[in-house]
């Protein structure tokens, strides 16, 4: 199939699959006598997978990875539990750190409640966080 039918398929643009194929997610495809791309049914499958992994949080070097050790070595199911347990982790920081960040907006909240905005000097810009 044609790169345009492929983008109807999958519910992308022609570029995106064109930058998948440069970035390494896509396996080239074969080319037509006059030069357009002629994608075979598998590359459904392949943009299915891709969405997946990124709704997953992973990033496209990530994803190339994955692939790259599925052709290289056959299943990557461990290769992808040590990018998942990576990326919970780093989650569970990220999330530690705005419930610190959300702790302290309230406080600093809680404070300007007990402030007169008329002791507020230039020096300070604004007393509430100062």
């Amino acid at each position: 199939m044609r790169i345009g039918e492929l983008a109807r398929r999958a519910g992308t643009s022609a570029r995106t699959l064109r930058f998948y194929e440069q970035a390494g997610l896509l396996p080239a495809p074969l080319r037509t006598p006059s030069g357009y791309r002629d994608y075979d049914d598998t590359v459904v499958d392949r943009l299915a997978f891709v969405r997946a992994a990124q709704a997953a949080g992973l990033t496209l070097a990530e994803i190339r990875e994955v692939v790259a050790v599925r052709e290289a070595q056959g299943p990557p199911c461990a290769h992808v539990v040590e990018l998942l347990d990576r990326h919970a982790n780093e989650l569970d920081t990220r999330i530690a750190e705005l419930e610190a960040t959300r702790a302290e907006v309230r406080r600093l909240r809680e404070r300007a409640a007990t402030l007169d905005p008329a002791a507020c000097v230039d020096a300070d810009v604004c007393n509430v966080i100062t």
